[in-house]
């Protein structure tokens, strides 16, 4: 959970003036929005501050992405509002987007341009010019690893590098908050590592908003994360306090290949250490096995190597579960 206060929403100033953390980037107070009479997003609050990377979650239609335009003045709000680096949504809009780079899911850029005409552009939109606008378009194209591409019409390349173009833009002013929907759709195992190592280097002095399906992203990146559901917030957690939920959380796992006519169910369950086991999967001879502890599961997983028999069972791995996060995501979300 977060570690700085929380404090309650006090109506003064704009009719929307939110205390949360004290020294927040991101401030979402009550976000609404209605499309029609369907209400897409209901009532979100949270604040993030400098120095956290957030991975916003939920299945598909939760309102993720269009909480995301709310925050960056692409679409207003039904009701409730946000402040980012001081600047209501509402009020004082141009403040906000100077402050933010967003990388929207559909990658937008200009097919024509080539992909330094279309961030030399961008620097020109964002007040850069002379040797000032060359000096960020040229580090933005080695930050986003672009430089064998920079002279390329952006309409030809692959959907990877449309995206990595797209993120450079985000970043090319070196804004104190990015909002990024999707940063690595499209990217490679390689170039998703790379966009990924960058997205924690800057997280360390920006505040950062990951909207991803993807989990292992949050779990590789993200200091926090929020999942929404059906428009409304269901859980704000740390990865780990949300593994932490798993049914498998504190269990301990074993794979054990057994000699003819011996069962390692059983003979876990004379162990004092166990409290119970479940068989997840037998393949002959070789059985994967999740075993409740019946204390400490780090003891419980100590007293497995040392009390199975090696004579009838030979031990191939033996780890404590931490959780696991898509479990919880779909108990969560499905609820």
């Amino acid at each position: 959970m977060q570690d700085k206060p929380i404090f309650f929403l006090q109506r003064q100033g704009s009719p929307y003036a939110a205390a949360f953390q004290e020294d927040a980037m991101i401030k979402a107070d009550h976000l609404t929005r209605f499309f029609g009479k369907n209400k897409v997003v209901n009532e979100v609050s949270f604040s993030i501050g400098k120095g956290e990377i957030l991975g916003f979650l939920g299945p598909n239609g939760a309102g993720k992405s269009t909480t995301m335009r709310m925050l960056t003045g692409f679409i207003p709000p039904s009701s409730g509002t946000a402040v980012i680096c001081g600047h209501d949504i509402r009020n004082h809009p141009l403040e906000v987007r100077r402050s933010i780079g967003y990388l929207p899911e559909a990658a937008p850029v200009y097919p024509d341009m080539t992909v330094q005409a279309f961030l030399e552009f961008i620097a020109r939109v964002r007040g850069f010019s002379g040797r000032e606008k060359k000096r960020v378009v040229d580090e933005t194209i080695e930050k986003s690893f672009l430089p064998e591409v920079r002279r390329q019409t952006v309409g030809t390349l692959s959907k990877g590098y449309r995206q990595r173009v797209c993120f450079a833009q985000s970043i090319l002013h070196d804004p104190p908050v990015l909002i990024m929907d999707e940063p690595t759709d499209g990217l490679d195992p390689n170039q998703k590592h790379e966009v990924r190592t960058m997205i924690r280097e800057m997280g360390r002095n920006k505040a950062i908003i990951l909207c991803t399906h993807i989990l292992e992203e949050v779990e590789a990146v993200c200091s926090r994360a929020i999942i929404i559901a059906r428009g409304a917030v269901v859980a704000d957690d740390t990865p780990e306090g949300l593994k932490a939920r798993s049914r498998s959380a504190g269990t301990v796992r074993v794979v054990v290949r057994s000699g003819p006519g011996f069962d390692p169910e059983a003979d876990l369950k004379a162990l004092q250490e166990v409290k119970d086991v479940v068989v997840l999967s037998r393949d002959g001879g070789r059985a994967d096995l999740r075993v409740y502890p019946a204390g400490d599961p780090s003891e419980t997983a100590r007293g497995i190597m040392q009390g199975l028999d090696s004579a009838r069972h030979t031990l191939e791995s033996v780890y404590v579960e931490s959780g696991r996060l898509d479990e919880v995501f779909r108990t969560i979300t499905q609820a």
